[in-house]
Order: structure tokens, then C-alpha cells, then sequence
């Protein structure tokens, strides 16, 4: 039991890192901040590891990128975003690329693009200057579909999740 958590938690830790590099070194400069394909790893660690551990994967990621990279103003909106994000997908399945987690991106391009858009109308007091991000956050999402979606499914050819924890799904 205590090897469990231990190897869990340096899978989140795995998955922290990944979203941090492809958030904060792998990005399109926007109007506001970047667009980039670090969400494809939060919903990879969502559909891998237990809850506890994707939500640290969704904060932890995003806060580092935006802290390190100057835009710690996006910090906090990135944290509950990112954190709220990953209660859309389900690890209960054998495979990652299932109907759930499929239909699961759905509410998380929602969150996405209407978290962004709310929280920069509260940081800038404007509800019309920040619609000019929504192109770019809806970029961020669906770039972050496809690299989820190819990924898993490889994962899924590899049979990754039963791999991953001796022979049963994690």
C-alpha cells in the first residue's frame, strides 16, 4: 500500500513536470499570454491517475508555467481551471480514449475558454477587451484534443494503464 502512493505520487510528479514544459516552453505567444498544449497532459493524468493526484497535476503544472514564465497574474485562474478541469474524465475505464473521457472535452474546452474569458473580465474590469483571447484559447483546446487523443490511443495500443500498475488498471 505504501509503495502505491509513493509510485503515485511520482507519476503526478512525472506528469507535473510534462505540463509544465509543454505549457510554459512549448507555446504560441497570444494577446494576453500563450497558447499551448499542456492541457493534452492534464487529460492524460486525468484519465491515468486518481483524482487527488490529477487535480496536483492541473494546478501544480499551471501554476509553475505561468510563475516562471512572467505571467503570474494567470496563476490563480490557471489553478482552478486546470483543477477544475480534470472532474470531467474518468480513469475507470480499461482505455484512455473511451466515450467518457471523449465527451469529457467537451465541458473542459467550456471551462477553458469561459474560465479564461471570466477571469481576465475580473482582472481587467473590461467584459469586451477579453473576447479577443477566445480565439486563442479555443486553439489551446482543440490542439490539446488531438495531441490527447493521438497519445492515448497509442497509450491505449500499448496497454499502458494495466502496465502501469503490475497488471491492473491504476
Amino acid at each position: 500500500m505504501k509503495y502505491e502512493k509513493i509510485k503515485l505520487m511520482c507519476f503526478a510528479g512525472i506528469f507535473t513536470a510534462i505540463v509544465f514544459v509543454f505549457t510554459a516552453y512549448l507555446h504560441i505567444p497570444s494577446h494576453t499570454g500563450y497558447t499551448h498544449v499542456g492541457d493534452a497532459f492534464i487529460y492524460l493524468a486525468a484519465s491515468l491517475l486518481p483524482l487527488p493526484y490529477a487535480m496536483f497535476v492541473g494546478a501544480g503544472g499551471a501554476l509553475l508555467a505561468d510563475c516562471l514564465t512572467g505571467f503570474a497574474i494567470w496563476a490563480p485562474g490557471s489553478m482552478i481551471i486546470k483543477t477544475a478541469t480534470v472532474l470531467f474524465f474518468s480513469r475507470k475505464s480499461k482505455n484512455i480514449i473511451c466515450l467518457r473521457n471523449i465527451l469529457a472535452l467537451i465541458p473542459a474546452w467550456t471551462l477553458c475558454i469561459g474560465g479564461y474569458y471570466l477571469y481576465e473580465a475580473l482582472i481587467t474590469g473590461n467584459f469586451v477587451a477579453p473576447t479577443a483571447g477566445i480565439p486563442g484559447y479555443i486553439m489551446q483546446s482543440a490542439l490539446s484534443t488531438v495531441l490527447y487523443v493521438i497519445a492515448g490511443i497509442a497509450m491505449d495500443k500499448l496497454d499502458i494503464k494495466t502496465k502501469l500498475n503490475g497488471g491492473s488498471v491504476l
